[in-house]
């Protein structure tokens, strides 16, 4: 992560019941993210790879993030976390070009504007980080946040049908969207903005 987006953490983001403060995910920050995912419902962790709400995958997040491996961010209400994302990226596979962006929000904050702020955080992250392409993954119900994407230029990539397994059993489809990077990378060149994210 470059210095200058560094900087910009923490952050007060205003939100409807007050201000939120978006940082960087700290080593001490386990126990305050294992509740958070313990309070989601299973359907909103369906899009993720691993179930984050086990105890040694959250170290392992942690683990990544404050080793520089895994940038992400927190949204924290007094205290307590409300959102949080980031953005995963496979530097030993062909698509060392590609970050995969995840975000995930207390039910409570769905509606308020926070989700497009954490989707815009992670973009400046994508941005400071080189990357050409972003990609994301949810279930193919979840039609606000679909809409949160692609108001912000995400498209509509590929529909993998019964993707996953909840634990009753029951299966969902996944959609992936993806973003060009590089295109809003090359605009901002044009306009000589590029040195903000360098």
């Amino acid at each position: 992560m470059s210095e200058a987006i560094t900087d910009r953490y923490p952050r007060q983001v205003a939100q409807t019941d007050g201000k939120c403060e978006i940082r960087q995910l700290q080593s001490t920050d386990a126990p305050a993210l294992q509740a958070f995912t313990n309070s989601l419902p299973e359907h909103d962790l369906l899009f993720l790879r691993r179930d984050i709400r086990e105890p040694k995958v959250i170290l392992a997040w942690v683990r990544e993030a404050t080793a520089g491996h895994l940038n992400s961010l927190m949204a924290t209400h007094e205290g307590k976390v409300i959102g949080c994302c980031a953005v995963a990226v496979d530097e030993h596979s062909f698509s060392p070009h590609v970050g995969e962006l995840r975000v995930l929000l207390a039910p409570g904050q769905r509606a308020q504007g926070l989700g497009r702020v954490l989707v815009q955080e992670c973009f400046l992250l994508a941005l400071s980080m080189g990357l050409e392409k972003l990609t994301a993954r949810m279930t193919s119900d979840q039609q606000a946040a679909i809409t949160v994407f692609e108001d912000m230029g995400f498209h509509p990539e590929a529909l993998l049908r019964n993707q996953v397994r909840a634990a009753d059993g029951s299966y969902a489809d996944l959609i992936v969207l993806s973003h060009d990077v590089a295109a809003v990378q090359f605009k901002l060149e044009l306009y000589g903005l590029a040195e903000a994210f360098d």
